[in-house]
């Protein structure tokens, strides 16, 4: 089992979005996004599914997945790989049902859950702590980025040296 933490399971449930890969039947990539990402318990993640698209149907060729959870404004997150399962049926079903109905969703619309067993985690950290930014800086700057315009570069972000 791999080492989980309270900060990994509170940014995941904080986040919510995430970026979903899988294989598909001819090998290529595919990424989705999944907006109900959560900590199910101990090392599975679970996302219900609502339109049963390609994500679901690859995962029935190759259980392989790859979950990126990325807090955009402190420009850190995860990468958590792992083997998923999904689930239509049964107690387990229901009992994820009741998670998101509680939580406020339209579970009707819910084809089915995955459950993924998280086997591998890297962490994903923005370069610019590297160059001495610290996380409070860089949640203001990005702040300050999607209050203020979308017409700014990611080099417009970088504060002069005397900031």
């Amino acid at each position: 089992m791999v080492a989980i933490t309270a900060e990994m399971k509170r940014l995941v449930n904080r986040q919510r979005l995430a970026f979903v890969g899988t294989h598909s039947a001819d090998g290529w990539p595919h990424i989705s996004p999944k907006g109900s990402l959560r900590w199910w318990d101990g090392d599975r993640m679970v996302w219900a599914d609502a339109d049963f698209g390609d994500t679901v149907s690859n995962l029935s060729v190759d259980p392989r997945t790859v979950i990126v959870v990325v807090d955009p404004f402190a420009r850190r997150g995860y990468r958590f790989r792992g083997v998923s399962t999904v689930v239509r049926t049964g107690r387990l079903f229901a009992k994820a049902l009741r998670l998101y109905e509680q939580e406020g969703s339209d579970s009707r619309r819910i084809q089915c859950i995955v459950f993924t067993r998280v086997g591998q985690i890297t962490p994903l950290v923005s370069p610019a702590y590297a160059h001495g930014y610290d996380e409070v800086l860089l949640e203001r700057l990005w702040e300050e980025y999607h209050t203020r315009t979308f017409d700014k570069m990611v080099v417009d972000l970088i504060p002069p040296p005397e900031f």
